[in-house]
């Protein structure tokens, strides 16, 4: 990369960050935000607008989500840092490494083969070494990793899904997006012992979760 590209890239990262801080209150996921290389978890030809605050394709009809939605899902988690946390779609990675950086291991989940892959090269290389990426078919989670204080889920959900409550840790969180297909509400769920608490976060857009205890299958 040449030093014009790299200030070039600096100066939308300083402006996205700016912008981000109008809605974003933890300062500690907005400093991760401000050390995770954006640009290294999309397609090559995107990087010149890694820093828009818009999702971006990444192949096989997934996306990377815009910045906001990433920021406001991890805040919801509340990490104080000492936390194991579950994600549900790793995608490229990006929130993966942000989540590394405010808790004390991520494990996350990819459906698609070949994301799964390359996300777990990709974070490797740049050396979050405290997330682990393994690749499912249609059991939601990882079981033999729970049970976890935090579970970000970055598809949508028709409902909460049983087997991920059952992989949280009592005063955990869970957060995901719920609703139909096309539109849906982010939601935390609090794990308590007089039951689930909710607490609805504002509405959003995602693709569907796939999966026992989700959608059935790709429309």
């Amino acid at each position: 990369m040449n030093r014009t590209t790299s200030e070039s890239l600096e100066g939308a990262r300083a402006s996205l960050l700016t912008e981000l801080a109008h809605d974003v209150v933890d300062q500690r996921v907005l400093d991760a935000m401000a050390r995770v290389a954006r640009e290294e978890f999309v397609g090559a030809d995107a990087g010149p607008v890694a820093y828009q605050n818009r999702p971006l394709p990444i192949g096989h009809g997934q996306t990377i989500s815009q910045p906001l939605m990433v920021a406001l899902m991890t805040q919801a988690l509340m990490l104080t840092g000492d936390e194991s946390v579950l994600e549900v779609g790793t995608g490229s990675g990006y929130q993966a490494a942000l989540i590394s950086l405010l808790a004390a291991h991520v494990v996350s989940v990819e459906r698609v083969p070949e994301l799964a892959t390359s996300a777990s090269e990709r974070l490797g290389r740049l050396g979050y070494s405290n997330v682990e990426v393994h690749g499912v078919t249609d059991e939601l989670g990882w079981p033999q990793g729970a049970p976890y204080d935090g579970i970000i889920v970055t598809a949508a959900s028709p409902d909460i899904p049983r087997p991920l409550l059952d992989q949280l840790a009592m005063n955990g969180r869970l957060v995901l997006p719920v609703g139909s297909r096309d539109i849906q509400e982010l939601v935390r769920i609090v794990k308590t012992p007089a039951g689930a608490q909710r607490h609805n976060l504002g509405s959003c857009r995602f693709v569907p979760l796939l999966g026992r205890g989700a959608w059935p299958e790709a429309r």
